[in-house]
């Protein structure tokens, strides 16, 4: 679900900014939280009915990524859309990087697997991956919410709040592929041994 959803999300965010009305924010925040949802779900849903495999192991990162590639470009256009040029780099180098991420540890774990690695994901890429659907969120809801007159006293602020939820995004992406390439690397030197 979490693709169709993110994609939905997609539309009804890109339509609300060229025709501002409050049922399609509404539609647009639902769908990315319910998005965000099926993602705390899936894994637990797939223990409980004792269906968790290989393949729904693989599958689960590449609905992920899905969300990144969907999500955070999106919000670098619609920031860019509002003239706030500045952030949407800034949300433009996040995306970049989380989707560099995300490339840079498939090709591990592919790597792993010709070795017999698990290929799970760990513990500090599932708290990135929950992480991000409410960091996504929140700068949504700050593009949303920007123009609005109630918030032209809070905007610093909120605004700051941003780019320290994106900041602290970017550190813990970085981490994480620090300890994906440091746990991979005995693979990855036999990979280059073998060749």
């Amino acid at each position: 679900m979490r693709v169709p959803l993110i994609l939905a999300w997609f539309v009804f965010a890109i339509a609300e900014e060229f025709d501002s009305t409050p049922v399609l924010v509404f539609l647009a925040g639902a769908t990315m939280f319910l998005s965000g949802l099926t993602d705390c779900f899936d894994g637990i849903l797939a223990r409980k009915w004792n269906v968790v495999s290989p393949l729904g192991k693989m599958a689960d990162p590449l609905m992920d990524k899905v969300f990144y590639v969907v999500t955070f470009p999106t919000l670098s256009w619609l920031l860019l859309e509002q003239g706030d040029r500045t952030h949407a780099l800034a949300m433009l180098i996040f995306a970049i990087l989380y989707i560099l991420r995300d490339l840079w540890v498939t090709f591990l774990r592919s790597v792993g697997t010709m070795f017999g690695a698990d290929g799970s994901a760990m513990w500090l890429g599932k708290v990135r991956t929950a992480l991000s659907f409410p960091a996504a969120g929140w700068v949504y809801a700050f593009i949303v919410f920007n123009d609005m007159s109630f918030m032209k006293d809070f905007r610093d602020c909120a605004l700051w709040s941003c780019y320290a939820v994106e900041g602290l995004m970017i550190l813990l992406n970085l981490v994480s592929c620090v300890t994906y390439t440091r746990s991979y690397m005995p693979y990855l030197k036999k990979a280059l041994e073998k060749n």
